[in-house]
């Protein structure tokens, strides 16, 4: 064992008489290398006998045989007791010293790891390797790289302790005083984080008369309790145009109840979950337009995050089939430029929203017969700031605020004496509907005051959204 050094002999020597296992024996010892962790623990039982073997009789070795205990999930008792600890029966029993060769070698036949719980003998083996394999391989993902977490019993950190301040005790070792600095980003009433900071306050000597030091060696394996596959999220955006005044952009539910079978969100993801087999998704916009009102023109830019795909190896002939499959799902929406996209590319959809335009086409009626002439001014109005108060509409899910907003232009086209078409470009946010009929003056100026007559709105289009994102595609 070539990464092993003269000065790592004593430590490997009591570490294993306290029934340490060999991958734990190289930690302390400061092995980096992979390699060595790789090899099955048999094999490394026997290159830690054959190292000590040098200046040890044969009769003095320690006992390496190995037999599998019945796995269990283990829990860590302690007593007031120190260095003592209650066996099966309640009856207290000593701890061994390590300084006696005897009770050492009898201590070492123990077969879980006092200070792993059996972790990196089970876990790192062949067997669970391919039990791990063969979930990832039913789960049935597409995957290009992945990253193997695990999530450990938080009394690992109190054992690992114990066994540090073993080393140091007996040792007078200096070696490695940073190896085992409790981490500050492990996650743990008793939560790995909560026993860390625990750790990091405790004294030396009154942790020793709380915890057994060597740590007492459990009886059996610490088990795998759940083996769960995960994929990264995958991100899709678009351009959507609703064409329906009667499709909400999300699920419409008011005290539990649906109120309309569907919505643009729906029509969308229903096709997209089904293809990248993923479990759920998250849908966002640039922007939202109500119930009753269309999105024409290019459309409105949108991303669906997908949670958990199954499958991502999509080319763009593919996103094209599948915008090809959504535009022919419904009459009620359309899809263009539909793409795969990263997390970060999102934030383009929202970067300086309020400052974005809009452009609108309202259809808009008088209570009193207009001209021709009685509209014509409004063709000359340019950059019109309006005060709005949170529409008395949205007031319940929207906090009261005066919003300083901007109509850059208006185009008024003649329809009849009570009828008029009024195309808008106005900065994103502006209410539109409030603009029109004055929301009761929480909107000023309005159309209604500009005309000096009451005015409201029957019909309302997005005509064009003015975010370039997602990229144009050849549609």
């Amino acid at each position: 064992m070539s990464s092993l050094t003269e000065k790592d002999r004593p430590i490997v020597q009591l570490l294993l008489n306290t029934g340490t296992c060999p991958r734990c024996i190289l930690r302390f010892c400061c092995v980096g290398s992979q390699a060595l962790y790789r090899c099955p623990y048999k094999d490394l039982m026997k290159d830690l006998k054959e190292f000590l073997k040098n200046n040890q009789e044969k009769e003095d070795t320690v006992c390496f045989d190995v037999v599998d205990p019945p796995c269990k999930r283990i829990r860590l008792e302690h007593t007031e007791e120190g260095p003592d600890e209650l066996n099966h029966n309640g009856a207290l029993q000593q701890i061994p010293s390590v300084n006696n060769e005897n009770t050492a070698m009898e201590n070492s036949a123990v077969k879980v790891c006092n200070v792993c719980l059996g972790i990196l003998q089970e876990f790192c083996e062949d067997d669970f390797v391919k039990k791990v394999c063969q979930k990832v391989n039913s789960a049935d993902y597409q995957f290009t790289s992945f990253v193997f977490s695990v999530s450990l019993p938080p009394q690992l950190s109190v054992r690992e302790r114990a066994a540090w301040l073993l080393v140091k005790q007996e040792m007078g070792a200096t070696a490695c005083p940073d190896c085992f600095k409790p981490a500050k980003n492990k996650q743990s009433v008793f939560t790995r984080m909560a026993v860390i900071k625990a750790l990091e306050k405790i004294k030396e000597e009154d942790f020793l008369k709380h915890f057994p030091c060597p740590p007492s060696s459990p009886k059996n394996l610490c088990v795998a309790l759940e083996i769960q596959c995960n994929n990264g999220a995958v991100f899709v955006a678009g351009r959507y145009n609703k064409y329906s005044r009667n499709l909400p952009q999300t699920p419409w539910i008011i005290d539990g109840e649906r109120k309309l079978e569907s919505s643009v969100e729906e029509l969308i993801s229903e096709h997209l979950m089904a293809e990248f087999k993923a479990d759920s998704f998250n849908f966002s916009s640039s922007g939202r337009e109500d119930v009753d009102v269309r999105t024409l023109g290019n459309g409105r830019p949108f991303a669906i995050e997908l949670v958990n795909p199954r499958r991502i190896h999509f080319t763009a002939e593919d996103m094209k089939g599948l915008q090809q499959t959504i535009n022919n799902s419904s009459d009620k929406i359309q899809v263009r430029d539909l793409q795969l996209v990263t997390r970060e590319a999102i934030g383009r959809m929202k970067e300086g929203e309020e400052e974005k335009t809009k452009t609108y086409s309202a259809l808009i009626w008088t209570d009193e017969a207009i001209q021709r002439e009685d509209i014509a001014f409004l063709d000359d109005i340019k950059e019109l700031k309006l005060d709005q108060k949170t529409p008395l509409r949205v007031l319940h899910r929207r906090p009261l605020a005066v919003r300083c907003r901007i109509i850059h232009t208006m185009r008024s086209e003649y329809i009849d004496e009570h009828h008029f078409r009024l195309h808008l470009k106005t900065q994103a946010g502006t209410y539109i509907k409030e603009f029109v009929h004055g929301d009761f003056g929480r909107t000023k100026p309005n159309i209604g005051s500009l005309l000096n007559r009451t005015a409201d709105i029957l019909e309302l289009d997005v005509e064009s959204v003015d975010v370039d994102w997602p990229p144009a595609l050849d549609n």
